[in-house]
């Protein structure tokens, strides 16, 4: 690959993109809610929630200083990430704080991204971001499973038409927007039932003294306004 090829494909991911018309990001926004809302869909698309999840803890383990040492995806969506380092302090709250909000955040980022014509950059984005996840993988469900949605979004960008690449980048953002509220939900009905002990708003209350309820109330707050602002550039109010 000589230089004026680096040079176009650079141009290509940093490029701008026109943003689609209105009904199509309505639609989009609809297709996310039915892959969301129907537990016959959820089951399965959950799974890229996970990687979200899992993705933030490892994102902040590392930015703390911990080291990371795995992430495992199952197969009931339920996910596990292990990092090293000193049990208390403010990089262990924050490497535990991150999991819930990571999919909100991240389509908080996608739609910033998507406001500005950067559906390319998305994309690619996105399956870099994928891959350097695929390293601290440690177990084949989980290898799978990263693979398959990297897979998916390299596909979509090499081999698609823009008008294509557009949609699936809405339908992608909107979906981590959607699906960052319902595990808190989840989460928050467990909890009333009395299950999910060990859960991170549980290891939260251990580590800072707060009852588990304020981080769950915490999560609430970063995922729903997550998705009001994300709706603003979206729709481009």
């Amino acid at each position: 690959m000589d230089i004026a090829d680096i040079n176009e494909l650079w141009g290509r991911v940093t490029g701008t993109q026109p943003a689609p018309e209105l009904w199509l990001v309505l639609v989009t926004a609809a297709i996310a809610l039915a892959l969301v809302g129907p537990w016959g869909s959820w089951r399965t698309t959950r799974n890229a929630v996970t990687i979200a999840h899992e993705g933030g803890h490892g994102l902040v383990a590392l930015l703390t200083g911990r080291k990371l040492e795995g992430i495992r995806l199952h197969s009931d969506t339920s996910g596990l990430t292990v990092s090293r380092g000193k049990p208390t302090g403010l990089g262990m709250v924050l490497t535990a704080a991150a999991g819930y909000i990571a999919p909100s955040l991240l389509g908080l980022a996608g739609a910033a991204l998507l406001g500005a014509g950067r559906i390319t950059m998305l994309l690619w984005g996105s399956t870099a971001l994928l891959l350097l996840m695929l390293i601290m993988i440690r177990n084949l469900w989980g290898v799978v499973t990263v693979v398959v949605t990297g897979a998916v979004f390299l596909l979509v960008s090499w081999l698609t038409e823009p008008e294509v690449q557009a949609a699936f980048a809405y339908v992608a953002v909107w979906f981590l927007l959607f699906g960052g509220i319902r595990p808190v939900f989840e989460l928050q009905r467990k909890r009333r039932r009395g299950g999910a002990g060990d859960s991170d708003p549980d290891q939260l209350a251990r580590l800072t003294r707060l009852p588990a309820l304020v981080w769950v109330l915490f999560f609430h707050a970063v995922t729903l306004l997550s998705l009001v602002g994300a709706a603003r550039w979206l729709v481009q109010l």
